[in-house]
């Protein structure tokens, strides 16, 4: 059973008062000249989601302020989906709100907050993969505040994984090989990895003594995910898959499969 998490329902649980951000904020809020300069989700890369392991990522904000920032008064959640009740649909909040603080000057604070996503909790359903969105707010020593509701944007995807095998093995010169393999990703909704239907997945070939990997054509997964096609034997070499990725499902490229041409 899902359990919605909000915005309004864990700031009324921390008692946060003037330094929580409402639910029902869905414009920008500010008061003076600070200003919300950066802000950095998990270092710049897309977060990737599996079924059982919990991710821990950071959100950095850099805030400035002619007073200087109060540190210990910035503070970010991450969200997916505004509902028409002032909720959000999918939800992530810092594990400890103070976070860490450096003055990078005296007008100028960066402070960094660890959060985690478990794929069992946060995300919710499928429908949740691609963009979220940072809502950040912050407070300046001379009282100035801002609120910014859409000051950042992650990705947040769906763990995608590709295997390959080519046979026989080994096999004569000219002979035709026969390649294999699946294109799976994670299912937030039954915790197991499915089939990525209809999707191009290029098969590779690197010959046994150089580093570069040729692409030799593109095969469509079928209806479960699985890839099947036909090559000539050339050469000894290393055959793989690579999948460019999709706006929910992140790149993968398989193993190496090495064949010995005879």
């Amino acid at each position: 059973m899902h359990h919605r998490t909000t915005v309004a329902g864990f700031a009324g649980a921390l008692a946060l008062s003037a330094l929580t951000i409402p639910a029902t904020a869905r414009a920008d809020d500010f008061s003076g000249d600070i200003e919300i300069t950066k802000v950095v989700v998990n270092g710049g890369k897309d977060i990737v989601l599996g079924t059982t392991d919990v991710k821990t990522f950071t959100i950095a904000v850099t805030a400035t302020d002619d007073s200087g920032i109060e540190t210990g008064n910035t503070f970010p959640v991450m969200w997916h989906t505004p509902l028409p009740n002032g909720d959000s649909y999918g939800l992530v909040v810092p594990d400890n709100i103070a976070g860490k603080c450096v003055r990078q000057s005296s007008t100028t604070t960066t402070c960094t907050y660890t959060l985690k996503m478990n794929p069992r909790i946060h995300p919710r359903d499928n429908t949740t993969a691609g963009t979220w969105t940072v809502r950040a707010h912050a407070l300046a020593n001379d009282g100035d505040y801002i609120t910014k509701n859409s000051v950042a944007r992650a990705k947040v995807l769906r763990n995608s994984r590709l295997t390959v095998n080519a046979s026989p093995e080994p096999v004569k010169k000219n002979r035709t090989i026969t390649v294999t393999g699946a294109l799976t990703r994670a299912n937030w909704e039954t915790y197991k990895y499915g089939g990525y239907t209809k999707q191009p997945v290029k098969l590779q070939f690197k010959k046994k003594g150089t580093s570069t990997y040729k692409t030799l054509k593109t095969v469509t997964t079928d209806s479960r995910g699985n890839l099947r096609t036909t090559t000539n034997a050339t050469a000894d070499g290393y055959f793989r898959c690579s999948f460019a990725g999709t706006s929910t499902t992140p790149a993968v490229v398989s193993a190496a499969d090495y064949v010995d041409v005879k």
